[in-house]
């Protein structure tokens, strides 16, 4: 039923940017607290950003404060993450998530329990 796609990942230069995007079917998107997370080669799954079902709160991990930058376009049912001055420590697979209930308020990465399939972001010179 709840799919999350995502798009956008590839090959970029050290200090380059991309922009991920995830959409989401089979959920009442607009309700719904999003996040971004991000897997390393040979590391655990980790939390890099979330965005609030208001879109009126957005949290980061320390590491992506001041480059990344996550958004979401309820018309679309789209949640994106934008990623500029890239580091080779930015390299991982890239899984968007839902909240596990509607509305959910002071979300902690936890709490995201609806996964996409992810999308691979390598930076290397």
């Amino acid at each position: 039923q709840v799919r999350l796609v995502e798009s956008g990942g590839g090959l970029v230069q050290p200090g380059g940017s991309l922009r991920l995007s995830c959409a989401a079917s089979g959920i009442t998107f607009s309700s719904y607290a999003m996040g971004w997370f991000r897997q390393p080669p040979g590391k655990e799954r980790e939390f890099v950003a979330s965005i609030s079902w208001s879109g009126r709160t957005v949290n980061y991990a320390d590491s992506v404060k001041g480059r990344f930058i996550i958004s979401r376009d309820d018309t679309k049912n789209t949640v994106a993450l934008q990623m500029n001055s890239l580091k080779p420590e930015d390299t991982a697979d890239y899984t968007c998530a839902a909240d596990r209930i509607p509305f959910g308020e002071n979300i902690a990465a936890t709490d995201f329990g609806l996964w996409g399939q992810g999308t691979q972001v390598t930076v290397s010179s």
